[in-house]
Order: structure tokens, then sequence, then C-alpha cells
């Protein structure tokens, strides 16, 4: 397995989960979001949503290094 390969794995398996991680967040996820005001009034994310929203931000910069570290390895 060349590294290019092994850049490209983690890349996908990164991108799946924070697919999986983008759809489980339900801030605003009411059907009035999209078109005006929710109706919700959260200011800080609390228990779980954070520690999501946490997990999300890790996995998008792990995704971003695995394609930048494959195109600077290519």
């Amino acid at each position: 397995m060349s590294h290019l390969s092994a850049y490209n794995y983690v890349a996908i398996i990164s991108m799946l989960v924070m697919t999986l991680l983008i759809l489980v967040q339900t801030r605003g996820a009411s059907l009035g979001s999209g078109i005006g005001n929710g109706g919700e009034v959260n200011t800080e994310r609390r228990g779980t949503d954070k520690t999501i929203y946490q997990m999300t931000i890790i996995v998008a910069v792990i995704f971003a290094a695995s394609l930048l570290a494959g195109i600077v390895v290519a």
C-alpha cells in the first residue's frame, strides 16, 4: 500500500464520518428554519450537541489535512 492510497482511505473514511456527524446535528432542523425564523433561541451548544459539533470540526480538519497531504506527496 503506497502513501497515496493510505491518504485516500483516510480521506474517504473521514468524509463518511463527517457526513454522518453533520446529519446527526439537530440544531435548527425545524421546517420553518429554512424559510425564516425557526422559533429556537439557542445561544450556546451544550452536552452532546457540543461534543458532536467539536467532533465534526476535528474530522473536517483530518479530512482537509489528508487531502492536502495526498496532493503534496503526489
